[in-house]
């Protein structure tokens, strides 16, 4: 199943020349993770969709801070794992809470090697 992302209007990702632009590496994980959940059958996308439009929408009617549209992403895939069942709130914001305290950088703590033989 292909996933078929809005190309216009609230839940259009930011794109630049067509591509999909993400500003932190937590972005692209995000979108991939939310991909994935909906390619495994655990949520259709039409379902994430819905969350992400309630998510800007929510922002929108109290906006706190810059618009940022992963972030509003972020609550969406959050929102729908928690509603599917997949994972309980409390499991959420603990694994997030985690996540968020790992030290920049800490997903690229390996060596590098030159692949250049």
């Amino acid at each position: 199943m292909a996933l078929t992302l809005d190309v216009e209007g609230p839940a259009a990702p930011p794109r630049l020349n067509g591509e999909l632009v993400f500003e932190e590496p937590w972005e692209g994980r995000s979108f991939a993770m939310a991909a994935a959940l909906a390619d495994g059958g655990l949520f259709t996308w039409d379902e994430f969709r819905d969350h992400l439009i309630a998510a800007i929408d929510h922002w929108e009617s109290a906006p706190v801070g810059e618009y940022r549209y992963y972030e509003r992403w972020q609550e969406a895939l959050e929102s729908v794992v928690e509603q599917c069942n997949i994972v309980a709130r409390p499991e959420v914001d603990e694994l997030a809470a985690a996540y968020a305290a790992r030290p920049p950088g800490h997903d690229h703590d390996h060596q590098h090697h030159d692949h250049s033989h």
